[in-house]
């Protein structure tokens, strides 16, 4: 069995089939983190998201930017393959996050709940309409429509996670959808433990029995042979 060299874990998934991830499962996952955000619009968005050193607000700015540079890089008729879109960005504070799009902060948490949601649009009407032989770059592979979609699960599902734990609300995603983006972009991950739990393992946040805290994570982008 493979072993992944940035894990140090065997990788999982060889021999096995999975389920692609879709358009859906994009419109899914921010719908569900539209709907458990919302229950919060009168609490202090200032406060820290998790265990990040980002504010709430800030980390949900991050979460639509990802999700429309998710979406941009599919855009052009010919995606680069060498590199972002060269959009303009920059942050709004020392150790904020860096981004191309900001929240007008005078629409409060309801505005950026729309931001996230049309962000969230944006990338679903673009994994539907791409080509199947699209491919375009990202730091961790150049990937396909279904990748992107992927990686905008997974920024949704953790990054809701953040700002779940900032704000004191609930939040536990289907595991089917947690399960098809393990599949898709973390092969490494073991097969036989909780799929939410094992997603958040997989991005450095929380530890499994017998796996400690991964201090260094990525995925795997790149299309699978």
């Amino acid at each position: 069995m493979a072993v992944d060299q940035v894990s140090g874990v065997p990788d999982a998934s060889e021999g096995t089939t999975r389920t692609p991830v879709t358009a859906d499962d994009v419109q899914h996952a921010v719908r569900l983190a539209l709907t458990t955000l919302r229950a919060a619009l009168r609490a202090d968005w200032d406060t820290r998201a998790g265990a990040l050193e980002w504010t709430c607000w800030e980390t949900v700015e991050h979460l639509a930017d990802d999700l429309f540079a998710y979406a941009a890089q599919l855009g052009p008729e010919s995606p680069p393959l060498d590199g972002d879109v060269p959009f303009d960005c920059g942050t709004r504070r020392a150790g904020g996050p860096a981004g191309t799009l900001f929240a007008d902060r005078a629409a409060g948490p309801r505005g950026l709940l729309q931001m996230l949601d049309a962000c969230g649009g944006l990338l679903t009407a673009m994994v539907r309409t791409a080509p199947a032989e699209t491919r375009a770059h990202h730091t961790f592979g150049t990937s396909d429509a279904e990748g992107f979609a992927a990686m905008g699960v997974v920024e949704t599902l953790v990054h809701t996670h953040d700002v779940a734990q900032g704000l004191g609300l609930p939040w536990s995603p289907p595991a089917g959808l947690c399960a098809r983006v393990l599949a898709r972009l973390f092969p490494y991950a073991p097969a036989d433990t909780d799929r939410w739990e094992t997603l958040l393992w997989a991005t450095g946040r929380s530890e499994l029995p017998g796996r400690e805290r991964l201090e260094s994570w990525r995925w795997h982008g790149a299309v699978p042979g």
